[in-house]
């Protein structure tokens, strides 16, 4: 028999439909129904690809005399983090806040008024390592709420005024100037690791935001020191086994500092994050390597995560069977000699052995090793490598695949928009713009009400109930105003405006900093607000680029003001710690330089010189500079009104900071007024 989660749309959340908890969805329904039992409410939270969460189920939600225990004496409620980002937020900083530590499964003990006064994340079936049972906690926490429910609800009362009491400061509401973006950098400087690229030590994240900054501080200041962490950073994340070698695409992150052993999940913000940081990477440079790895993770993205409606899936899974039915991580990617024999006979797998970095004693578990691309002496038969790769792919495919959480989330298909319609018109791939475009129809056509409000996720053609945060109004209009840049298509830019329009009016506190959750949204114990940059941009500073982008476009003063200052932030936090604000500081710097706005005109029908100019726009590295691309007379975008032909012929027209350079009709000209 199935609980109340059967008619969920999150996959997360229908893996526990089946199991002996009487489990009910995050709702007022359940807070109800725990008044009515005068009963506490265990609110447990995890996400689909969590390896823990799955051994906490395994263990404990599917084991009956537990589900007897939480039935009786509990209203237990599921949430998928992904879906409810707002949730998530209030009790993780409740938890941490108590256990100095945080992390997923979440294990909260709330009042039915919601307040939390219980904390933890994983508990295990039996005691161990100074970790009581998770039976042991469900009798302590029934029998605190029986004998002591004063102090119980005195705590929790404590915790909810501490949190509500938590607003951030963030000094001035100026948005920081060259003096703290150095200061940043200096920053980051000092955490670099030089030996392995990255930042800090393990776990490592690849910190595709930060490397964003690197690349325009360097294109503003032509600091060769930023260009050089960020090259040699994606370098090795590249050459390790964080990247896969075999398929494309980014796993989570790595366990050691020298990006060796993954954590095997791959998620679609990641990989959407780091094929736009090598694109742009390649812009900078020209790297072979920056392209072959953007166009790989494009590549991945579009065959791996795409949803039958055109969206992109959410996640797929770390662990996946091993062959002999057991669930295993890093089953599907990890190699053995043997296996490699098996693949490709004993001469080709000496070869792979050697190029992969396969050693006997191996890598990873149980003599196994996560393929790499060591630095190598000799020079490989490009075609023979090539052959390899294939086979092995081919052999890869036969294993048992990883599970794939198939919701698709507004922000992180806002990121994957904004991704495929660079790298596609960078490389000349019409079908990765054409990707863009239609996971960009499906977020109007399904995620968009008639007051252009966005629902957070959708599933099998199905929006979901959970309305949209402000990273997903802001990753979404990033997306669309990447594609308007790209196509030419000035609907997105007005897509954009509706996004933004919401954020001005349902986001903000009134004096420039922003909330995650809209002011109509349901209120929770107190209203979430992070600025700060993790796995994804935060919502505040992926809103203020956003906001930054559409004002070039259109000369808004109160979108241009509101992303000032919501930068007010960055200026406190940017010097501090930089690693945790890189897009904020990505947006300062497009701040510094203006950012330019670049308008191409060209006859009726896209002729080449226009094309070649456009292109050139595209690629140009001044950060943060906005494109748009027409017929003369068009009214597709305000950048290319009065904007007549020179002498007949295409020409492009640069301007920044409310003054234009001469048009010009030569690519090279605009090469260069768009480089530094």
């Amino acid at each position: 028999m199935s609980n109340r989660l059967a008619h969920e749309t999150s996959p997360y959340l229908l893996q526990h439909a089946d199991n002996p908890v009487d489990w009910w969805p995050w709702s007022d329904e359940a807070f109800e129904e725990a008044r009515r039992r005068d009963v506490p409410v265990l609110l447990s939270v995890g996400y689909s690809s969590c390896h823990w969460c799955h051994v906490m189920a395994h263990e404990s939600f599917e084991d009956r005399v537990t589900a007897d225990l939480l039935n009786a004496h509990f209203v237990s409620v599921k949430v998928d983090r992904e879906e409810r980002p707002d949730v998530d937020a209030v009790y993780m900083e409740a938890v941490q806040a108590a256990t100095g530590h945080g992390g997923w499964p979440m294990t909260v003990f709330l009042t039915p008024e919601a307040e939390p006064f219980y904390f933890g994340t994983y508990f295990p079936p039996e005691p161990r390592h100074n970790m009581p049972s998770f039976r042991q906690v469900l009798q302590g926490v029934q029998q605190a709420w029986a004998d002591r429910r004063e102090e119980v609800t005195d705590v929790a009362g404590k915790i909810a005024r501490d949190l509500a009491g938590r607003e951030i400061s963030y000094g001035d509401s100026k948005a920081p100037g060259a003096a703290e973006l150095g200061q940043a950098l200096l920053g980051l400087t000092r955490e670099y690791d030089p030996q392995r690229g990255g930042f800090g030590g393990a776990p490592k994240f690849p910190p595709s935001m930060v490397i964003e900054f690197l690349l325009r501080h360097h294109a503003r200041t032509g600091a060769e020191g930023a260009l050089q962490m960020a090259q040699d950073t994606c370098e090795r994340m590249a050459r390790g086994g964080i990247y896969d070698q075999l398929g494309g695409g980014f796993a989570r992150y790595s366990v050691d500092r020298d990006w060796v052993v993954p954590h095997f999940e791959k998620m679609l913000y990641d990989n959407a994050l780091l094929c736009r940081v090598y694109a742009h990477l390649w812009r900078s440079t020209g790297s072979a390597l920056a392209r072959r790895v953007a166009l790989e993770t494009a590549d991945f993205m579009v065959r791996e995560l795409r949803t039958a409606e055109g969206g992109f899936a959410s996640a797929l899974d770390a662990d996946s069977d091993d062959g002999t039915g057991r669930h295993v991580e890093g089953a599907y990617y990890a190699w053995t000699p043997a296996q490699l024999t098996e693949a490709l006979g004993a001469e080709d797998a000496e070869l792979a052995a050697q190029y992969f970095g396969v050693t006997e004693e191996g890598t990873f578990e149980h003599g196994s090793s996560v393929l790499q691309l060591p630095q190598h002496e000799g020079v490989f038969d490009a075609e023979r490598i090539a052959s390899v790769r294939l086979r092995l792919l081919a052999a890869r495919d036969a294993r048992p695949a990883p599970g794939r959480d198939d919701k698709v989330v507004a922000a992180w298909n806002g990121l994957a928009i904004a991704a495929l319609a660079e790298t596609g018109a960078y490389f000349d791939r019409p079908d990765l713009v054409e990707a863009a475009v239609a996971a960009a129809d499906l977020l109007v056509r399904l995620h968009l009400d008639d007051h252009a409000r966005l629902a957070r996720t959708s599933k099998d053609g199905r929006a979901g109930a959970n309305a949209g945060v402000l990273e997903d109004y802001a990753d979404v209009a990033e997306g669309f105003l990447a594609l308007a840049s790209v196509t030419g298509e000035g609907v997105w830019l007005d897509f954009a405006g509706l996004l933004l329009d919401h954020v001005l009016t349902r986001f903000g506190d009134g004096s420039g900093a922003l909330y995650d959750t809209a002011s109509d949204a349901e209120r929770l114990i107190r209203r979430p607000q992070d600025p700060t940059d993790n796995a994804t941009p935060s919502g505040w500073t992926a809103a203020a680029g956003a906001l930054l982008s559409y004002a070039a476009h259109t000369g808004s003063e109160p979108h241009r003001a509101a992303a000032e200052q919501a930068l007010g932030v960055v200026k406190a936090l940017g010097p501090r710690v930089p690693r945790f604000i890189g897009w904020g500081l990505a947006v300062a710097e497009a701040l510094l330089d203006g950012p330019r706005e670049v308008a191409v005109v060209g006859p009726e029908q896209g002729d080449d010189a226009a094309r070649a100019l456009h292109r050139t726009a595209l690629l140009g590295t001044a950060p943060g500079a906005v494109v748009a691309v027409g017929a003369e007379g068009s009214d597709e975008f305000p950048l290319l009104a009065d904007r007549p032909l020179v002498g007949g012929a295409p020409a492009a027209y640069v301007c920044r900071n409310f003054t234009c350079d001469a048009p010009t009709t030569d690519p090279e000209r605009l090469r260069t007024a768009l480089n530094g």
